[in-house]
């Protein structure tokens, strides 16, 4: 007969490889929902979510999401990119008053840059977060690992707004929450494919790394703030494709500006007809620098200067504009009431 403790023994060690690789798998459920082994995990989540249920097993765990709120009508997802105080949180916190039930907030602030919570209606609602850089892949992480957030959040979000602390709305949040939804529910991204920089810019990782998935010609290049349907942004969240090639290093760091080129690219690919190929944000850039729109400061903030920002071409006027320094708020809370929010 065998010996007993000796068999025991021998299994421990035949077993302990299975335990090393499949460990992490069976353990990681075990964490709390909300804290997130790594992208992987959150995106996995949010990409087989049911979206028609808010409760969702976690691991054995019944989970009903601590950010969003019960409440039928669909919501705006206000996310938040930012690298520095939200300074113009007074402004944004008057564009959302009285309008609670009708949006959401999520916030990843670069945890390096040690971002303080201006309290009010942003008070619990930043997500974990990771270092950004501007020209690299850090930026598409950091915008898909909010997509990610808001989705698995509340299953009523229904437009994805990317903006950052630079950004200011142009209209009434009513204005806004109108538009979109009176719209024939497409996404709200910018889609240029004759930019005089673009060549350089796609053979940044080297001349054929971006083949076969992504050929020259699909090649597109756009403004990184958008405002994403719910199918696009779950679109955005379960491609694997895509994304292999745009996380990769560039050779040529002058023409490296990923985020700009992965999501146009994207949404070009899969549903060029469901996109508008026009941004809602409003940025000037004359008189650029280093690849920086135009600033405005203080002596250039009035009422016809609002007014020349919601000007556009295309269907909608613009909501949004970028980019202002911090000490814009005063003049901008001076007329947000009888300018801005006056529509």
């Amino acid at each position: 007969m065998f010996n007993t403790p000796l068999v025991l023994s021998f299994a421990l060690v035949l077993s302990s490889p299975l335990i090393f690789l499949y460990g992490p798998k069976i353990f990681v459920h075990n964490r709390h929902p909300e804290i997130y082994v790594d992208d992987i995990a959150l995106v996995h989540r949010a990409a087989t979510l049911d979206n028609a249920h808010k409760r969702h097993n976690w691991g054995g765990i019944s989970v009903i999401s601590r950010l969003g709120t019960t409440n039928q009508r669909k919501k705006i997802a206000f996310l938040f990119l930012t690298n520095t105080d939200l300074h113009f949180a007074p402004l944004w916190e008057r564009f959302f008053s009285g309008h609670g039930d009708l949006f959401n907030i999520y916030i990843h602030a670069d945890p390096t840059a040690d971002v303080a919570s201006p309290g009010g209606v942003f008070d619990g609602r930043f997500i974990p977060a990771k270092k950004t850089e501007r020209a690299s892949p850090s930026l598409i992480s950091a915008a898909r690992r909010l997509l990610a957030t808001a989705i698995i959040d509340d299953p009523l979000n229904s437009y994805f707004a990317v903006v950052s602390q630079n950004c200011i709305p142009l209209h009434s949040f009513n204005f806004v929450y109108k538009s979109l939804f009176s719209s024939k529910y497409k996404s709200f991204i910018e889609i240029l494919s004759d930019e005089p920089q673009l060549w350089d810019r796609y053979i940044a990782r080297g001349e054929s790394v971006m083949l076969p998935e992504v050929p020259f010609d699909s090649f597109r290049v756009g403004s990184q703030f958008f405002v994403l349907t719910r199918n696009h942004a779950r679109l955005v969240i379960r491609d694997r494709k895509l994304w292999r090639k745009f996380k990769l290093p560039c050779l040529n760091k002058d023409s490296c500006y990923p985020e700009e080129h992965y999501f146009p690219t994207l949404l070009s690919l899969e549903d060029p007809n469901g996109c508008t190929h026009y941004t809602l944000t409003r940025v000037n850039w004359t008189g650029s620098v280093d690849g920086h729109p135009h600033t405005y400061y203080p002596s250039e903030i009035s009422p016809e200067l609002i007014h020349e920002l919601r000007e556009s071409n295309n269907t909608y006027s613009h909501m949004f504009a970028r980019k202002f320094s911090p000490d814009c708020l005063k003049p901008l809370m001076d007329i947000a009431d009888k300018v801005i929010f006056r529509d």
